[in-house]
């Protein structure tokens, strides 16, 4: 069942690269007491995610941190060595968005994100959506109805829903 505005997130660790390689971080405590934006793509790399979902949200930091944004979270199901590799190549760590692997799928499948897509070898994968978290619970949910499609979980969607 999909996670709506509402329920509290579940417990989750997701994973991001430190200075010391791979870092494990529950979701629980990063949210607790914030207010956070979290978006997920299918595939890092991926054309729509690549060339309009990261660069959105890139785009509109600004506008939600006037919002009271505490931070900007892009969940992928690849592992982090990739999301590394692809904050630095779309300038989305530089700019200050927080790039995390589900590698294991753990988050996306618990909140009913997950999906495949065997014609183009897209196994075990999230839909893509937006999200705003206050203290842990959503506050505003948007998922997109095609996976090719980056329109209400686009930083400007969500915006415009805040």
């Amino acid at each position: 069942m999909t996670i709506s505005t509402g329920e509290k997130l579940p417990q989750a660790t997701l994973t991001q690269m430190g200075e010391n390689g791979p870092e494990a971080v529950d979701l629980s405590t990063k949210t607790a007491g914030r207010k956070v934006v979290i978006f997920a793509v299918p595939g890092a790399f991926t054309p729509t995610c690549h060339s309009a979902h990261v660069p959105s949200f890139m785009r509109t930091k600004a506008q939600f941190d006037e919002k009271g944004v505490d931070e900007i979270i892009c969940v992928s199901v690849n592992d982090p060595f990739v999301m590394k590799a692809w904050g630095e190549a779309t300038g989305a760590t530089e700019a200050g968005i927080t790039m995390m692997s589900d590698a294991q799928s753990e988050f996306t499948k618990a909140i009913g994100m997950d999906f495949d897509a065997p014609p183009v070898g897209l196994m075990a994968r999230s839909k893509r959506y937006a999200m705003l978290v206050d203290d842990g619970t959503v506050t505003l949910f948007q998922e997109e109805e095609n996976p090719g499609m980056c329109e209400v979980s686009a930083g400007e969607g969500l915006l415009a829903s805040m």
